[in-house]
């Protein structure tokens, strides 16, 4: 919304005496002469000019017969600058108002990280709206509420954890935000096969994945947010219900096919097995070794199962574990190729079973 002239305030308020010194000025007319003409005394008149006195009726109504001039113009000058020295006044008062709050937010919200989002431009009159609609919060007072949530609350910081709580709170409250602001098609739960079948051709593919993906679960009522993490934060993703429909939320730290096809499947894993069930539900997808309780837990096992399953067929998958001892490239690139998925998920899936991740490979992993 445009700012209407009327609400703008003046950088500085001017004194209607500084007005009169410059029109004795340029009428070559000295003080004391003025002082003499109006009968005003020189240091009253002195004090006007210089905005130690105010421009009353009386002074008003004989400086304008003085000057030939409207003595209304210098009681409207007197009255702006009253105005305007009122509202400079409450704008200070404002801002320092803020100031005095943003030292005390700033402790719970990673404030570099938003900044260099774009989401705070730093100056906490505008940026304490935007923190309290990014973690809807109507005071301050509610933010110990926000990181008291039992989600939240896995994840305390301790000697052993690299988890910085309030980076990870704030990277999930803003991929929240944004897929608030999304609008997608209705989702159907019934529609999961779909959906999977839909997706494996584009991970196969690896041709503008992450846009193909976007657009074909927005297609199936899902959001996608991408929202690179803040640090100290190893987040890969976050499923939750957002204004009607699922969403998931992705940093895309890794940036490989296989990690993101995996992560894609993990999180529709907790959307059809779980959020379908529970919508106040949250899932966040952090590095394993930050959160092995976490990564233990029921829901965790289940969505993994689910994501490897849905890539790779388990008895396909078992068949070719068996029968492959070792690590041969050839014959995960045709077995990629036969089932139609890309052969670095197959790669990362035979790391995995095999818990060797120094496995050398020419199989191209980049996201595409």
């Amino acid at each position: 919304m445009a700012t209407k002239i009327k609400d703008l305030t003046s950088a500085m308020a001017i004194h209607p005496g500084e007005i009169l010194q410059d029109e004795l000025q340029s009428r070559g007319i000295k003080q004391n002469e003025f002082a003499l003409l109006t009968g005003i005394p020189q240091t009253q008149l002195n004090e006007i000019i210089k905005g130690k006195r105010g421009m009353n009726a009386d002074a008003a109504l004989v400086i304008g017969k003085a000057l030939e001039m409207d003595a209304k113009i210098w009681l409207n000058l007197q009255n702006d600058y009253e105005l305007d020295l009122a509202k400079i006044n409450e704008k200070n008062a404002n801002r320092l108002a803020a100031v005095t709050q943003w030292q005390m937010v700033k402790a719970y919200i990673p404030e570099n990280f938003f900044k260099k989002q774009g989401v705070l431009s730093g100056n906490p009159i505008s940026d304490i709206p935007k923190v309290k609609e990014i973690y809807e919060i109507k005071s301050f007072e509610q933010l110990a509420e926000v990181y008291s949530k039992t989600t939240y609350a896995r994840f305390r910081k301790s000697d052993k954890l690299s988890i910085d709580k309030i980076n990870l709170v704030g990277w999930v409250k803003l991929v929240s935000y944004k897929g608030s602001e999304m609008k997608v098609q209705s989702f159907d739960a019934r529609k999961q096969s779909d959906l999977i079948n839909d997706l494996r051709p584009i991970f196969f593919k690896n041709k503008k994945a992450v846009e193909k993906t976007a657009e074909t679960l927005e297609k199936y009522g899902i959001k996608l947010i991408i929202q690179k993490n803040p640090e100290k934060c190893a987040v890969d993703g976050i499923s939750f219900w957002s204004k009607g429909n699922p969403a998931i939320g992705l940093t895309l730290r890794h940036n490989r096919i296989d990690n993101f096809a995996f992560t894609i499947m993990h999180e529709l894993g907790h959307i059809f097995l779980h959020l379908v069930n529970n919508k106040a539900m949250e899932f966040i997808d952090l590095e394993k070794d930050d959160t092995p309780e976490y990564k233990k837990s029921k829901e965790e096992k289940e969505a993994d199962e689910f994501s490897r399953n849905s890539l790779i067929d388990k008895n396909l998958w078992q068949s070719f574990f068996d029968d492959h001892p070792f690590f041969n490239e050839k014959d995960v690139v045709s077995f990629s190729n036969k089932l139609k998925i890309h052969p670095a998920i197959v790669l990362g899936r035979y790391c995995f079973e095999k818990n060797n991740f120094k496995i050398r490979s020419a199989i191209n992993k980049t996201l595409l």
